[in-house]
């Protein structure tokens, strides 16, 4: 026989029991569906993730204090654990490969302005900040550097503030109070959108470190420490250059470990990347189970169909077809079982992923990869559930077969 002999028969053969045929694939179904929703998802959520790292800023280098920690046990060794102002200063003034250098402190609490109250977090940070993060202003101005020296009670908001704040008027010239410390807002960023953990980055106040320092904060320590470097070429060399500054800063002898971790930009986008392909693995392999399923019922429904054309099979044997035509045409028919549920959860699965995208607002991306990974593995189900079928099949004795009722 032909191979679209073959094919022709299969397909004649599930017509005949459209019901039957349509619940044996429902599991393929399913199964491709699942895994086509479930690593659009995840690629999605990797794409976001790359997007919003490298609005970070391209050159980003961040500081953190305190070291690695391996199996919940720190592992610095030097008398320091926290990091100062004073390595600001040093940081600023013992590098030459460093663009910008921000502290960062933060002072969550309410604001009050505008049209009633709002919780938000207050960050100090210096007056290079916008350059470091690559952040822009939609209206007014950012603080200066002599505003960070007198303490100035400036603030620049972000466009959630402003909105749940200020709905119907411009930000720029009111008052706001901060923890009942009055600021005059001179600028609103632009929309930054959540960031990598899902926060929202345009939920903040931005004043001067000092200010907040002094005025709201109260502690010496800073959370972070943000830099830039000078290009993207130098972001290796600058990071040394930190770790050296810091090292003599915090006075850590030789062969002692880091109290201090420091990351740049290219770290936190291996990290979230690493993070994300294997949720997406995670995710298309519990999917990948009703694949599984499924075949197990293309296995028991074809075991029904050889014991109910026992017979047909006897007689095509006994006017000349070939154990290996008979073992063919059974393969074949798993087959197209199988890849006519691959088709439709294909089709189902791209209809799905319109539907979470819309409701959920994630980002989703169906990669041309993922379809054909997914119909070629609902292929590869339909060959090897079929086979044990088709080889009881083409294992039967041509009289017995024949004398079957």
């Amino acid at each position: 026989m032909k191979w679209s002999d073959f094919i022709q028969v299969a397909v004649g053969s599930i017509l005949k029991n459209k019901m039957r045929s349509l619940l044996t694939i429902l599991g393929i179904i399913i199964g491709v569906a699942a895994v086509i929703v479930m690593v659009a998802i995840g690629q999605g959520a990797q794409a976001r993730v790359e997007s919003q790292i490298a609005g970070l800023g391209t050159n980003l280098i961040i500081v953190f204090p305190g070291s690695i920690r391996t199996g919940g046990v720190s592992m610095g060794g030097g008398s320091n654990t926290r990091l100062t102002l004073d390595d600001v200063d040093k940081l600023k003034a013992n590098t030459t490969l460093l663009a910008g250098v921000s502290p960062i402190i933060r002072a969550p609490g309410q604001v009050i302005g505008g049209i009633g109250n709002w919780n938000t977090s207050t960050m100090g940070v210096s007056a290079d900040y916008p350059e470091i993060r690559q952040w822009s202003l939609s209206s007014g101005d950012f603080f200066t550097i002599n505003d960070v020296r007198t303490n100035a009670k400036v603030a620049v908001i972000g466009q959630t503030v402003a909105q749940n704040l200020f709905p119907d008027q411009d930000p720029v010239g009111q008052e706001i109070r901060v923890r009942e410390v009055p600021f005059k807002i001179i600028g609103v960023m632009a929309a930054k959108g959540q960031n990598a953990m899902g926060q929202d980055q345009d939920d903040i106040i931005l004043a001067p470190y000092t200010t907040v320092q002094n005025r709201l904060s109260g502690f010496k320590n800073i959370q972070q420490i943000l830099c830039s470097a000078l290009s993207p070429d130098a972001m290796d060399e600058a990071q040394q250059e930190i770790t050296t500054v810091l090292r003599e800063a915090h006075k850590i002898q030789p062969g002692e470990d880091d109290d201090f971790t420091v990351r740049n930009q290219t770290d936190i986008a291996s990290t979230a990347q690493e993070t994300t392909r294997v949720l997406t693995i995670l995710l298309a392999s519990i999917a990948s189970v009703s694949m599984i399923v499924g075949g197990i019922g293309i296995m028991n429904i074809m075991l029904v169909s050889v014991t109910e054309r026992t017979r047909e099979i006897g007689i095509r044997r006994a006017i000349g077809a070939k154990g290996s035509d008979i073992l063919t045409q059974f393969l074949f028919e798993a087959v197209v079982l199988s890849l006519s549920g691959g088709i439709l959860g294909v089709l189902f699965g791209f209809i799905a992923t319109q539907i979470v995208s819309f409701f959920s607002g994630w980002t989703t991306v169906i990669s041309p990869f993922t379809v054909l990974m997914s119909f070629g593995f609902a292929g590869m189900v339909g060959i090897f559930f079929g086979f044990y079928p088709a080889r009881k099949a083409s294992g039967l004795v041509i009289i017995d077969a024949l004398r079957y009722d």
